[in-house]
């Protein structure tokens, strides 16, 4: 980016200023409506997409025995976590009003991250249409008929190929070649080992690049292109990847009711959701605000080094500028969120969805990390503590939302929903590494 334009975007927008020197910021999206809109996609896709799930849930069941309890449903549980809320609130020396509740989908079965959501409903979605295209299966069969032999060679002709830092590659390594499909992950710089040792050991063909998740997910596109045999899955653009995400919103609805998690006006419900190049979240903000509306009040959290969907959303450029066009360098240990360029789809729909975004530094993920484990014996991997910050960003630089939108005098009723992105998955010796980490920064 030329230094004008560079100096002209600084004028226009002070926080940028801030975010070129790894400063922390709380950014409030000014677009947001009340009745949020948008005609890139519509909850008929969200709706098709958990018709698809139930229609699997029988052959996921034989092929993952583990969600046997679940009846073949990919979910995750919330539950309340007290004494983390207690040690963020003694850390930060504020009161965080309200319930303070996290979704675990750090827990997630097949793949333990968020990316089981959205990464394995578009592998199975794809194996359906190829299926019922070459008549080896209807819509009102028993799907378990896909863990069959005769489906597995089948599928053995075609080829999945998806470029990732590692979350979304490992959720459709797994699926993929549980079905049978040949699958190739082009896994950029910032994946770690273990994320790629783990993928060839499911038998998936992992291509490494020294370059970051842009270029990954580019090259797997153009060599995908050269197959027709193969289908790319692509994060920065997919709509199925996005109607899988928002599925979660509609489980989360019924969640809420069965603990009695009331959201309306007089009870604010505040997500704070992990972000890297915006699937994931923003299928999950697009599913909670059509479900919740205006009581819903949705934030990303992004790294400091990697704050592309904030500085997209803000400028309005969206995937038009990067973060290094600011003068970041998109080095982060929070892999999962070590992207560049955001998804101008993703963007383009969140520009009336979320409420904001904020960043965080990763030594903050690392002193949540050992809190975590602390106060409530649970490990997320550092992706997932972005969302931590929410309650702590809104409260100590968020006051003007919170008055503009006249929830400060209904904080005591709120509920704040950490969304866990990712964790169960992470080996023991990296576990302790992390953790290390974290006490070092006591």
């Amino acid at each position: 980016m030329e230094n004008e334009l560079k100096h002209e975007l600084f004028n226009q927008h002070p926080l940028l200023k801030g975010m070129a020197n790894e400063d922390t910021v709380f950014w409030e999206n000014t677009k947001w409506i009340k009745t949020a809109k948008t005609e890139l996609f519509s909850m008929k896709e969200v709706e098709d997409a958990e018709e698809t799930l139930k229609r699997f849930s029988s052959y996921l069941i034989v092929a993952f025995p583990e969600l046997t309890k679940s009846k073949g449903f990919i979910e995750s549980s919330i539950r309340e976590i007290p004494a983390m809320k207690e040690a963020l609130e003694k850390q930060y020396h504020l009161s965080i009003p309200g319930r303070f509740l996290l979704k675990c989908d750090f827990a997630l079965p097949i793949s333990g991250s968020i990316k089981a959501r959205g990464g394995i409903y578009e592998v199975l979605k794809h194996a359906e249409r190829l299926a019922i295209a070459n008549g080896k299966l209807k819509i009102e069969d028993d799907y378990t008929v896909l863990a069959t032999e005769e489906l597995r060679a089948f599928f053995q002709q075609y080829t999945i190929a998806v470029g990732s830092t590692g979350n979304l590659g490992l959720s459709i390594g797994i699926m993929g070649k549980k079905l049978g499909f040949n699958v190739v992950v082009h896994m950029s710089s910032d994946a770690k080992e273990w994320k790629k040792a783990l993928l060839r050991e499911k038998g998936a063909t992992v291509i490494e690049y020294q370059a970051d998740y842009s270029v990954a997910v580019e090259q797997g596109r153009q060599e995908a292109e050269q197959d027709p045999l193969c289908h790319f899955i692509d994060d920065e653009n997919s709509k199925d990847l996005f109607a899988g995400y928002a599925v979660a919103a509609k489980r989360l609805k019924v969640q809420c009711e069965k603990t009695n998690i009331i959201v309306d006006e007089t009870h604010p419900l505040f997500v704070y959701l992990p972000c890297g190049v915006g699937g994931g979240p923003g299928g999950v903000a697009y599913g909670l605000r059509e479900i919740f509306g205006e009581h819903v009040h949705i934030f990303f959290a992004e790294p400091v080094a990697s704050p592309c969907m904030t500085i997209g959303l803000m400028t309005g450029l969206h995937d038009a500028i990067s973060v290094e066009d600011i003068g970041l360098d998109n080095k982060t240990e929070a892999d999962g969120l070590a992207v560049g360029r955001a998804s101008k789809f993703v963007g383009k729909v969140m520009e009336t969805y979320i409420n904001g975004c904020y960043t965080v530094k990763d030594e903050e993920l690392f002193t949540s990390l050992g809190l975590m484990m602390e106060s409530e014996g649970l490990f997320l991997e550092p992706s997932a503590h972005a969302g931590m910050f929410g309650p702590i960003q809104l409260l100590k630089n968020g006051q003007a939302y919170l008055e503009k939108h006249a929830l400060t005098e209904k904080m005591a009723q709120a509920t704040h929903l950490v969304w866990a992105t990712g964790g169960s998955m992470v080996p023991q010796e990296m576990r302790e590494e992390y953790l290390k980490k974290a006490m070092s920064n006591k």
